[in-house]
């Protein structure tokens, strides 16, 4: 009795580590499975996460290149804007200071072709002159048009760069030929000329 009780107690421990043993197989062959499918589903996250990321990174990219360009558009309208600006003012300069050296060459006394140029305009005086009429010359000049003043009355100076002012004895009618007037019609007619002469 003894006997078939151990023997009964043997097979029941065998059995039950047997039992025990598929068990942990089992439990074993689950545990692998659940981990290979969750490497499988970790590998197609992350596949599909790196998918999204570039998405977003060449989505970004394009946005940034997009923007880099309009920036650079935006960067070269304004310094071809900015260019133009200065080479405006710079042209403006350029002509200012030309008129500006013109402007002290007719008003020197040593300026070439000078009183030649006042006895032209005594001459033009006297053909559109009636009546007496009073010369008055810009101080520069009054020496050479004391000479050439002819039938006109020489009277007070006036300002400018050379020439004289003639004028009615009773002020109602007076005939501007000093340079001042003559070189600024001059210089307005030649301006596209001059500019071209400097600028190309």
């Amino acid at each position: 009795m003894c006997s078939g009780n151990r023997s009964f107690m043997e097979a029941k421990n065998m059995s039950l580590e047997n039992l025990s043993n598929e068990i942990a197989a089992t439990a074993e062959a689950e545990a692998k499975a659940i981990i290979a499918d969750a490497k499988v589903e970790a590998k197609a996250i992350m596949a599909a996460a790196i998918t999204e990321a570039e998405a977003l990174t060449e989505a970004n990219s394009k946005k940034a290149s997009r923007e880099a360009e309009q920036v650079s558009r935006e960067l070269v309208a304004s310094a071809r804007q900015a260019n133009q600006k200065r080479l405006l003012i710079a042209k403006r300069e350029e002509i200012e200071s030309t008129l500006s050296s013109i402007r002290e060459q007719v008003g020197s006394a040593g300026m070439k072709g000078r009183a030649a140029m006042l006895k032209t305009l005594v001459a033009t005086a006297e053909k559109i002159s009636e009546g007496k009429m009073v010369m008055r010359p810009v101080a520069l000049d009054r020496k050479v048009l004391d000479k050439e003043s002819g039938s006109f009355t020489l009277g007070d100076d006036v300002d400018g760069l050379g020439g004289f002012i003639l004028e009615a004895a009773d002020g109602s009618v007076s005939y501007d030929f000093r340079f001042d007037g003559l070189l600024d019609d001059s210089w307005a007619a030649k301006l596209p000329q001059v500019n071209d002469t400097l600028f190309g």
